[in-house]
C-alpha cells in the first residue's frame, strides 16, 4: 500500500510525502529544485547537509522529518 501526502503553503513552499511498497521513501520541503530537506532512500539532506539516514520505522522517519523541516525554518 503507498501513501501520499501533498501541501503547499501560503509561503510557496511544498510538503511532498511519498512512501512506496518494497522500501521507497521520500520526503521533501522547500521548493522544486531547492528543497531545504529531503529524506530519500537512506540518505538525509538537511539545508544541503547529506548524511546517510537509517530507517526504523514510518513514525521514526517521519518525526525524524519534522523536526529537521522545524529547524530548517527557523535558519530560514
Amino acid at each position: 500500500m503507498s501513501y501520499r501526502e501533498r501541501h503547499l503553503a501560503a509561503d510557496g513552499t511544498i510538503l511532498d510525502l511519498r512512501i512506496a511498497p518494497g522500501g521507497v521513501w521520500r520526503l521533501r520541503w522547500g521548493r522544486p529544485g531547492a528543497w531545504r530537506v529531503r529524506y530519500e532512500n537512506g540518505q538525509r539532506t538537511v539545508l544541503g547537509r547529506r548524511r546517510r539516514y537509517a530507517f526504523r520505522s514510518v513514525e521514526q522517519l517521519r518525526y525524524d522529518f519534522e523536526r529537521d523541516v522545524a529547524h530548517a525554518a527557523r535558519h530560514d
